[in-house]
Order: structure tokens, then sequence, then C-alpha cells
């Protein structure tokens, strides 16, 4: 991917790029050159799916009868919550026989260790068949970031994107509007709007991000990205003691320590949320997913104040960090073609449409996003939904596409607390970085 700092236009969103590492456009016309098409070829068969237990998980998992009556295929459907879903998954394809054919996957957590475990199916060659991918699938669809998460190095196509999860940065526009502030263009012009907006006296912090360790290891990240650099790079080095992660350590530090609101080393997603809502921050920079809350009057003070941006550009690059789940069929699964068909159906248009409507996140298809009634009628405004098109067309992993994220996580997470507390971010990285090396090393062996 380009480093060239370059604002992407609705028209290059929409026009679904990212396909080319895939050789999608052939697989798409392969598929859509047959002229019928079978919903009803495994009639009969039961298929498994374990789902992790959320507001998406819900609505797909409601539709169920209207996959059956299309399809003639049973569902059998568990949704649990997250980490105990994780480590099941971890369990049953570590014995090699997993109970379910379908499961979905934290692609920014499970990336890497799907692909090293030989865990799921190539999806291309289905995707190929026009016997078994619909016309109607429209594998274009599919935005660029989705399809980065779910793209393995070696270009195989493991899963489909559920959802993307986008960071951005939220802000106030009462405030920045009774201050005279523009939104900032660049990372650097972060802080420097952020001072203009602390007003101590006023309990009114200028920016809010997570200080807790582990949790805020994206917001370093996000400006190291800006830097053109991920955390560990496509040969497996870590990146972590360079100049550019240092310089993304000290803007976190600065942040943090210069315009945060107090106890900000203590604050996950939830307290920033709580301090952006109550009209306590001017800017908080964190995941898409947390705008249903800002609007809704009953829930917060910022109602119809709040403004949605795309993480402005770093000093080389211009990146989005971005989160994903995906569903992905075990490799031993005896009903891949049953369980295929599943993917289309819980992947579609309507059914990507139906989450955004119900706020249940930021869907993997473009299409849902350029709906018109949809953007009429939403409490998000137009911006929210520019906001995400914008991000999709430059979304970049937020964490590295390694086996021990949890670790990677615990450690340099405990490095930026550190910071906030007046260490210097150039020794902890350091210290982080030989603390890790050992670890990542550990995780490719065998």
């Amino acid at each position: 991917m380009s480093d060239r700092i370059i604002r992407p236009s609705r028209r290059h969103v929409l026009g679904g790029a990212g396909l080319v590492t895939l050789g999608a456009p052939a697989l798409v016309r392969n598929a859509f050159a047959q002229s019928s098409f079978n919903w009803k070829r495994f009639a009969g068969e039961t298929i498994n799916v374990l789902d992790v237990k959320s507001s998406r998980s819900d609505l797909t998992f409601a539709k169920h009868k209207e996959f059956e009556e299309l399809t003639g295929i049973k569902v059998s459907a568990e949704a649990i919550p997250e980490q105990q879903q994780r480590q099941k998954t971890l369990i049953e394809f570590t014995s090699g026989k997993p109970s379910f054919d379908i499961v979905v996957l934290a692609l920014h957590v499970q990336k890497r260790i799907a692909a090293k475990g030989k865990w799921l199916t190539d999806l291309r060659p289905m995707i190929a068949d026009g016997t078994l991918t619909s016309p109607d699938f429209d594998f274009k669809d599919f935005n660029a970031a989705g399809l980065t998460f779910s793209t393995q190095s070696d270009g195989t196509l493991d899963t489909l994107p559920k959802f993307v999860d986008y960071w951005i940065l939220y802000y106030n526009k009462e405030l920045f509007a009774q201050k005279g502030v523009e939104y900032p263009k660049t990372m650097d012009d972060i802080l420097a709007a952020a001072r203009k907006l602390n007003d101590p006296a006023k309990g009114i912090a200028g920016f809010v991000s997570r200080g807790l360790k582990n949790a805020n290891v994206p917001v370093w990240t996000t400006w190291m990205l800006g830097q053109g650099m991920d955390t560990v790079d496509k040969n497996g080095n870590l990146m972590t003691n360079t100049p550019e992660a240092v310089w993304g350590a000290e803007l976190y530090k600065r942040l943090n320590t210069e315009v945060a609101p107090p106890g900000t080393i203590g604050f996950n997603w939830n307290e920033c949320q709580t301090s952006f809502a109550t009209g306590r921050a001017a800017m908080w920079l964190d995941g898409i997913g947390f705008a249903a809350p800002l609007e809704d009057p009953t829930k917060s003070r910022v109602a119809g104040k709040v403004g949605y941006g795309i993480v402005p550009a770093g000093p080389k690059a211009y990146h989005s960090p971005t989160f994903a789940d995906g569903y992905g069929i075990a490799q031993g699964s005896a009903r891949k073609g049953a369980a295929w068909l599943y993917l289309q159906w819980a992947t579609n248009k309507a059914n990507q449409l139906n989450m955004l409507k119900n706020g249940a996140g930021s869907p993997a298809r473009n299409s849902p996003l350029s709906d018109i009634d949809t953007i009429k009628t939403s409490k998000f405004g137009k911006e929210w939904f520019d906001t995400v098109l914008g991000s999709a067309a430059i979304g970049r992993p937020g964490l590295p596409v390694i086996i021990p994220v949890t670790e990677f996580r615990d450690i340099f997470g405990v490095a930026l607390t550190n910071m906030i507390g007046g260490a210097d971010p150039k020794t902890e990285l350091a210290k982080a970085t030989e603390a890790f090396k050992p670890v990542l090393e550990q995780s490719e062996k065998g």
C-alpha cells in the first residue's frame, strides 16, 4: 500500500478497491457467467455455526428461518461470549475435530493462528464456481479494508468479512465552534487543536483516549500508521523501537499528559465514552461502533452535536486503523457446500444493511453505506456514512498480524502507561521490544 497521503474520493471507495491482490474480477466473472443457480442443492443437510454473542449474531440468528426456507438446509447455531468463543475455537481446532462447520473469528486477533494451523477452507475456488456461488453474491461489493483482513499473506481467502470496525476521531462540534477550531488535517494538528480546546477550569479536556494497559495499544499503533509503519513488518521483524515508533509514543504521551482528563491512565473505551458523552472531552479517538449511545439524548449530553472524522494523516501516510470479524468454513467440515451457501446468505446485501440499520456495526460491504433511504433516516447523519466509506478506502490493520496479539498488547500496554506516568518513550519501547521479541519468536516455531 502506498504511503502517499491521498484523500479517497467517494467514487474510489465505491469502486471496490483492493480486489487486484485476490484476482477477484476473474473470479466474479466466472461465477456470474452461470445463467441459473440452485439454492436447494444441499437441501436436507444440517450445518453447525459457532458465533460470538453480540447484537450482530442476534440479528443473523433471528433470520435463520429465512435461510432454511431458501435452501432446505437446517442451521444449528450457538453464540457465546467473545473470550469463551475464542477459547472454544482454539481448543476444537487444536483437537483436529471441530464440532462446527462455520466459525466467526476476530481477524485482528485470530487471523495468523488460523493460517498457521490451517484451520479454514480457501474460499476462492468456491467463488469461482458458478454452481456454488449465486449471481447476486457481488464479491466486488466487499470493501478493501475487510478483504485485507480476510486475505492471508499467501493470497488465501479463508474468511468473508462480517463487519469492520474503523477507528475514527469523534469531535464535539459545539466546542469546536465556540473556540473557532477547525477539524485537524494532520496528526500534529490534533495536538494543536486539543491544546486550544483544553479548558481544565471548565472541566473540559481537549482530547481523550484509552490509557489503560493493553486497551491503550491501538491508540499508539494509530499514530504509527501515520508514519506508514506497522509494529511488525511483513518479514516478522519488530518495528517497535524505530524512530517512527518513538514519534508515535511521544505523541501518545503528550496527548495523555497535556490535554487529557485526570485519571486517563485507567481509562478504557467506556470511561472515554462517558467523558465525551457528558461534554467533558472535545475529541475522542476510538472505534466507530461507539456512535449509537452518543446520539441517544437519554444517554448523551452531546446528541446532535457529534462530529465524525477520518483519522487525520500522519507525516508519511494516511491510514485508518481497522479491526474486523469474519466467517470461515472449517477445513475438516464435510458440509462445505452447504456452509458456503450460509456464508453468502449471512453476508448478503440485505443482511449487511439490516445490521447497519439496527446500529449493530459497520458493514463489510460498501452498498449499505450508500443506501439513500438509510442515510436520510439515520440518526448518525451523512458525515458518519462518509467517514465509514472514507475509512474503508484507507483501512489498515490496527494491530500486528501475529499469533501472540494479547501478549503484545500486555507488554507494550504497560510501556505506554509508564509513559503517562512520566517515563521516557524511547527507553520504554526499547525495554518492551526486548521483552516481547522471544515471545514472538517462540510463537513462530513448530
